[in-house]
């Protein structure tokens, strides 16, 4: 599940009972994320410095593809739309099918999440609710003797097990009763300022000149801005606090409620065939609500350089392929492995996936498409997760590592780095997942400003949904000027030059102090300058992922 805000249920439940406001905390330099660290005491990728480095090597650069599987793309939005991937075999609106691929008018891409008749998924329910009561007939009160199952009977019921924990071991009812009075009070609060605003949607920015004349008002202004301010971003709109709220309380419902079908009721295709694939429509978007977290992805990743607008992304040669596939909720597994199976198709070289659950049970259809994306030579780039958790301990699907214990060649997970690590603040952020085995490199992840729908309109988001582009978008860059590594090289290269910080950092959830190595594969936070250097040592391997990696000469990391 995508999360917005790094306040969590809690944060707003608390906010709620106290009305107090958190202190404002330093003003964080807009883009810091691409800076380095000497020039500017903030952690970022040195990223003008590898463009330095490529023009000084007069290296020219080549287009690079870049698949967005997400919640969806605007289009029209300015800094996005010199950038995007247009299917050169197809004509736009004429509903055929130009490129006799399956898929009508995908002129920026598909989307996995609609119907032939314009409807499509916006909310959809957990995976941990959806398998829990799939299965609840079957094992729910039954004597099973676990020991004695095998093969897919034992991961089955051990999924299942799990589910159950989660949905109904830390159910508490009184807080059941807390959420839907403080969901109810704030949705009547709610109600008056937007008729007081005229605007269905509002921000805290909106709400600072606004004065409210009824209590209920005044208390729903006052959540807002703490929670804003708790996010240190003022353009957090009501949308989409009152939508995690309800996705809180959904999941915490989830335990005597079976979830709505979402997804099928619209959808309509038999969900149990993966060769049913042939579903969905071409609207990427959808709506500014549905495509802020995967528009702000992109353009972290790409959005235009130099045309005096918003910001740059981080590669400057990219098409970004929009392919809608994540909704306000839990991701389905067909959805995903159709979505890389369309991205490798249509000549993505990498494929950023800003999303994760912790329940996988078509996992053999994500595994195979992986195994496809491996062997046309495209490198995957995932979100460690937000839930401040040990991954190599706590599952975050999808993974690269298969049923029978091999691992995918072509596959970096990301966790999530904050601007500084000092005294008071830690380079790691306090809600990444973390992992030495399953980690394999932290990047820049707190307070990234980047393009959100609105045309041109910008904001800092966080999370490692945010870290994942800037991995993806150096990968990329990557490509552009050397366009023959294969994914392991350019992993191999990534990781390698990553920069190990000073001291130690805090281990997200617990705060024990811990060395970068201790928590991730690499044991540092990604550095472009360095990984262009060590890409232009590297002979190319093509995509042979078993073949090992051989440098020219070592370089500093």
């Amino acid at each position: 599940m995508k999360k917005i805000l790094s306040c969590t249920l809690l944060t707003i439940a608390v906010t709620f009972a106290s009305q107090t406001l958190t202190a404002q905390k330093k003003e964080i330099p807009k883009g810091w994320h691409m800076m380095d660290a000497t020039d500017s005491g903030y952690y970022g990728i040195s990223i003008n410095k590898a463009y330095d480095f490529v023009k000084s090597k007069n290296l020219k650069s080549t287009p690079v593809i870049v698949a967005v599987i997400d919640s969806g793309i605007d289009t029209l939005h300015e800094d996005l739309k010199p950038i995007l991937w247009r299917n050169p075999k197809e004509i736009p609106g004429n509903g055929i099918d130009d490129d006799k691929n399956g898929y009508v008018d995908d002129v920026y891409g598909w989307n996995f999440l609609g119907s032939r008749d314009g409807r499509n998924v916006e909310k959809d329910s957990y995976e941990a609710a959806r398998v829990y009561h799939q299965f609840k007939a079957k094992y729910d009160g039954k004597r099973i003797n676990a020991d004695t199952l095998k093969g897919d009977a034992k991961l089955e019921y051990s999924m299942w097990a799990k589910a159950k924990e989660d949905i109904v071991g830390d159910v508490n009812p009184l807080m059941v009763m807390q959420l839907r009075k403080m969901l109810k009070d704030l949705k009547a609060g709610d109600s008056i300022i937007s008729a007081d605003l005229k605007k269905e949607e509002y921000n805290c920015t909106d709400l600072g000149a606004y004065t409210p004349t009824v209590i209920a008002a005044r208390k729903v202004k006052d959540i807002l801005l703490s929670i804003c301010k708790g996010n240190d971003n003022n353009e957090i709109s009501n949308v989409q606090i009152l939508n995690e709220l309800e996705g809180e309380l959904g999941k915490a419902e989830a335990a005597d409620r079976a979830p709505k079908n979402f997804r099928n009721d619209i959808v309509g295709d038999n969900y149990d065939d993966i060769n049913d694939r042939f579903y969905g429509n071409s609207n990427v978007m959808v709506n500014n609500s549905s495509a802020l977290h995967g528009t702000h992805v992109a353009g972290i990743i790409a959005a235009a350089h130099n045309n005096g607008v918003g910001m740059d992304g981080v590669a400057d040669n990219v098409r970004i392929m929009a392919v809608r596939a994540v909704p306000d909720g839990d991701e389905h597994d067909k959805d995903i492995a159709l979505a890389i199976r369309y991205a490798v198709d249509n000549g993505a070289r990498v494929i950023n996936m800003s999303f994760g659950k912790g329940f996988s049970p078509n996992k053999k259809w994500v595994d195979e498409a992986v195994k496809y994306a491996e062997g046309k030579g495209v490198l995957l780039v995932h979100a460690a997760g937000n839930s401040a958790q040990n991954i190599d301990t706590v599952k975050n699907y999808p993974m690269p590592e298969f049923s029978d214990k091999t691992r995918a060649t072509n596959w970096i997970t990301v966790g999530a780095s904050g601007p500084e690590n000092k005294e008071g603040s830690t380079l790691t952020a306090s809600f990444s997942n973390y992992g030495k085995k399953e980690v394999d490199v932290f990047a820049p992840g707190e307070k990234i400003y980047s393009t959100v729908p609105g045309g041109n309109t910008y904001q800092n988001l966080q999370g490692t949904s945010m870290a994942s582009p800037v991995v993806a978008g150096l990968a990329a860059f990557i490509l552009e000027y050397y366009p023959k590594l294969s994914p392991a090289q350019v992993k191999y290269v990534i990781e390698k030059s990553s920069r190990p910080p000073a001291g130690t950092v805090k281990t997200p959830g617990t705060g024990d102090d811990a060395p970068l190595s201790e928590i991730s594969k690499s044991g540092g936070v990604i550095n472009a300058f360095d990984a262009i250097k060590l890409a232009s040592t590297l002979k190319p391997e093509g995509n042979n992922p078993k073949q090992k990696t051989k440098v020219k000469q070592k370089i500093r990391a």
